[in-house]
């Protein structure tokens, strides 16, 4: 099943920035910036590259991901519906399996390897 991530949302120093903390820690010590989906795809499918992706595809212009703290930033106009859509995408980013999965080969668009064979 995965694991639920709690998250909270607070404004940021602008009306186009929202930012979002959560439980657990998504990144090293490195900060991630984002600003396309190419881009995100383009780093190899480590947990923020897939979430800087959805919340992308989701109507995001930027994404930043340092550890346990994610800031976005979109149209001011947007927020209403993007903040909600946002929360959910963290919140079930490692949950593996049901309709709210973020983290399985299916939601991800992936086959699913082969099992090894013992």
């Amino acid at each position: 099943m995965g694991q639920p991530i709690s998250v909270t949302a607070r404004p940021g120093a602008s009306p186009a920035v929202r930012i979002f903390e959560c439980n657990r820690s998504l990144t090293g010590m490195a900060i991630e910036r984002y600003s396309s989906v190419a881009e995100d795809e383009a780093r190899g499918g480590r947990p923020p590259d897939v979430l800087a992706a959805r919340i992308l595809a989701a109507g995001a212009t930027r994404v930043t991901v340092y550890g346990n703290v994610i800031t976005v930033e979109a149209s001011p106009d947007g927020w209403a519906e993007l903040e909600p859509k946002a929360m959910h995408l963290v919140a079930h980013l490692f949950e593996y399996y049901g309709d709210d999965a973020g983290w399985s080969y299916e939601a991800r668009g992936l086959e699913a390897p082969a099992p090894a064979v013992q």
